[in-house]
């Protein structure tokens, strides 16, 4: 396992992979200024003991892929009145990114697992690229229909004030934040979350990067009637502690999407926790392998 690079377009992104080539491929994605170490190595190895072949990268502007400028609190306000000016990019370019990763590794098609944003981005790469994308399972999103799928407002206001340029002083905050929008009913281990928290910093901490990728969120809109065609065999995770992606986003997808399988596991927030990496990879794993049989 070591951090690659791989030309998509004009976007350089950086990736790793774990397991045997052979194995089915599993793409992961990951969402909003989260880089892809937000799927840590043990969940990633539950899944190659499954017999699966996985594939983590950074999107644009995440971590150490090529980074945008620009970006405001003021563009995404603007975005959510259907103002779209101030996008540096949609969500069908970062579906591109996908897509040109998948060609540069020689990959005709994969399993596609997306978090949050990267939900979102299965969810289109599946609508858009079909024969690209043998099964898709949306973790933690929505559909972009705004009556679901909302953040707890109080969210925002426990998680200020957000830090500054310092890595200190990004490490102390996410050790705060981590138990607002993550999962308080699985504690984690402070000195790892401070690590990880570091790697994050050190890859290329990017704050203003949240509000290009959210634009680009909003900006894709409401996905609903384009998921009712869609073909692809689908799984939905998500839990009923999520405090950034309310469960009804999940059940939304879910009910969107033709015969779609929904799993709501108790006591999961916003993040991966490891006390349900094993829950997880059986999931994911079970959901490939029955597609691939079939």
């Amino acid at each position: 396992m070591s951090e690659q690079f791989a030309d998509s377009g004009r976007i350089r992104l950086c990736y790793e992979r774990f397991g045997d080539p052979d194995d089915p491929p599993v793409l992961l994605i990951m969402g909003a200024n989260a880089q892809m170490i937000g799927w840590p190595e043990g969940f990633c190895e539950g899944l190659t003991d499954h017999g699966l072949h996985v594939i983590r990268f950074d999107n644009r502007d995440a971590g150490r892929s090529t980074h945008f400028e620009g970006g405001s609190p003021e563009a995404v306000m603007a975005a959510l009145e259907g103002d779209f000016t101030g996008a540096a990019y949609t969500l069908k370019d970062m579906v591109d990114d996908t897509v040109g990763l998948l060609d540069a590794l020689g990959i005709d098609s994969a399993h596609l697992v997306g978090a949050s944003m990267g939900g979102f981005i299965a969810q289109l790469t599946a609508i858009e690229h079909p024969n690209r994308v043998r099964s898709l399972t949306s973790m933690m999103s929505s559909t972009g229909d705004r009556a679901v799928g909302q953040a707890d407002p109080k969210v925002f206001a426990e998680m200020r004030p957000q830090p500054n340029g310092e890595r200190q002083n990004y490490i102390g905050w996410y050790l705060r934040a981590l138990p607002v929008f993550g999962s308080p009913a699985f504690p984690q281990d402070e000195d790892k979350v401070a690590e990880r928290a570091g790697r994050h910093f050190d890859r290329g901490y990017d704050p203003l990067a949240m509000m290009r990728h959210d634009v680009a969120t909003v900006a894709a809109g409401d996905l609903t009637p384009r998921l009712h065609s869609l073909k692809t065999p689908t799984l939905v995770i998500h839990g009923n502690a999520d405090r950034m992606c309310d469960v009804s986003g999940g059940k939304a997808t879910a009910a969107a999407v033709p015969g779609a399988k929904l799993a709501i596991l108790d006591g999961m927030g916003h993040n991966v926790p490891r006390q349900l990496w094993s829950e997880l990879a059986t999931l994911i794993s079970d959901h490939i392998h029955h597609v691939s049989a079939g």
